[in-house]
């Protein structure tokens, strides 16, 4: 755990005024402890990370134990679950030997394994705050049944609130992350043209973001009417003279997600056309001026709407114009109408203004920014104006 997280999960522990936090939804289990498993993607088995006055734990099942001592997860302790077997080396390495040594120790049940997590924390009485995102409501009651007499209190937001102000090992890697985005997505642009589809064109970003050693992720690539369905799949569907493209892609590096938007016009932008992207430039670029600590995100989104209107799209609505990003495409805080949540000092944030008008045209721009005393600094590199294809 680098410094930030530990101080950050420190004041949350602080402000709950639990004994221990658990960690149940796999974001915050790497926030906690920089573990992500394999076997949590394909296997619905509880991962587990406690954050307590004195110390860390992490709780995972036993075919998880192998991979994490190998990363050399860092630690105070591991208690593993489950029936998983390995043959024991007759001339064990030392990373054998720690492997069938936690093993050795494994509880019968993901709630024991916690349970005796938390006593070697020495968190054997209070309320413990547990993360309640990656739990059913089954799981969340045999919880409370195990840990009994210790009381249960959710702490989902507890988790998010730490996770809203990056450090620069976090910023690093969405700054990287960005960079992949925008070197891949420009990729893509440099080969657009007239008979392009959308499926050829997503294939080529995926390509571009692997060949990166990144991890793409789900995205948009639409042109003519199809830019106007805000989530759409890629389509045959070929580029032609006068059609928008929409982009709105992403990826992931080292767990942490970034995105980028663009629009691009296959030959000269019509009037309605350059004014409808002119409108939303104008709206992302009076909420970069607008953001700075202490100012609320519903300012943003007041500055953001008021300028795409006047721009030249005076019955522009949005429900919100941007969000947080990190360990995952979509965190607090929320640039929402009416949102009184004051901006802080080291958050990344994702600006966006799409335009969506169903069977005629979409188009969307969005800008990621870091939260700096001096307001937003922008962390893409590449142009925000509409790109002509010739």
């Amino acid at each position: 755990m680098y410094p930030h997280q530990a101080e950050r999960l420190g004041e949350a522990l602080a402000a709950s005024g639990s004994a221990a936090l658990v960690a149940t939804a796999p974001e915050n289990v790497r926030y906690v402890t920089g573990f992500r498993s394999l076997t949590a993607t394909v296997f619905a088995t509880p991962h587990l990370a406690v954050v307590s006055p004195r110390g860390t734990a992490l709780v995972v099942p036993a075919i998880d134990v192998a991979p994490l001592v190998a990363d050399g997860v860092s630690v105070d302790h591991v208690v593993c679950f489950g029936g998983f077997r390995s043959q024991r080396p007759a001339a064990p390495t030392d990373e054998a030997r720690r492997v069938h040594e936690l093993m050795d120790r494994r509880a019968r049940s993901p709630a024991d394994a916690l349970a005796a997590a938390l006593d070697a924390l020495g968190a054997a009485d209070g309320t413990i705050g547990v993360d309640e995102g990656g739990l059913t409501p089954a799981a969340w009651q045999r919880l409370a049944e195990r840990l009994a007499p210790r009381g249960l209190a959710p702490a989902a937001e507890r988790f998010g609130a730490a996770r809203r102000v990056k450090g620069p090992h976090e910023i690093e890697c969405l700054h990287r992350a960005l960079g992949i985005a925008e070197e891949a997505l420009d990729a893509v642009v440099q080969t657009l043209g007239r008979g392009v589809t959308e499926q050829e064109a997503m294939a080529r970003f995926e390509a571009e973001v692997a060949r990166h050693g990144a991890t793409p992720r789900a995205g948009a690539i639409a042109f003519a009417a199809g830019a106007a369905i805000p989530a759409p799949w890629p389509t045959e569907r070929a580029l032609a003279p006068g059609d928008l493209a929409r982009f709105d892609v992403g990826c992931a590096f080292r767990g942490y997600h970034a995105s980028v938007a663009r629009t691009a016009v296959l030959g000269q932008p019509d009037r309605r056309q350059d004014t409808l992207y002119g409108a939303m430039l104008a709206g992302v670029e009076a909420a970069l001026e607008a953001i700075a600590p202490g100012v609320t995100a519903g300012r943003v989104f007041d500055a953001a709407l008021a300028a795409a209107r006047a721009a030249g799209a005076p019955g522009y609505e949005r429900s919100h114009v941007g969000h947080g990003i990190g360990l995952e495409p979509y965190e607090r805080p929320k640039l929402a109408a009416g949102d009184p949540t004051p901006l802080e000092a080291g958050e990344v944030l994702r600006v966006e203004l799409p335009w969506h008008e169903h069977g005629v045209a979409g188009l969307g721009l969005t800008e990621t920014v870091l939260v700096t005393r001096a307001g937003a600094r922008v962390l893409n590199r590449s142009a925000r104006g509409l790109v002509v294809l010739d």
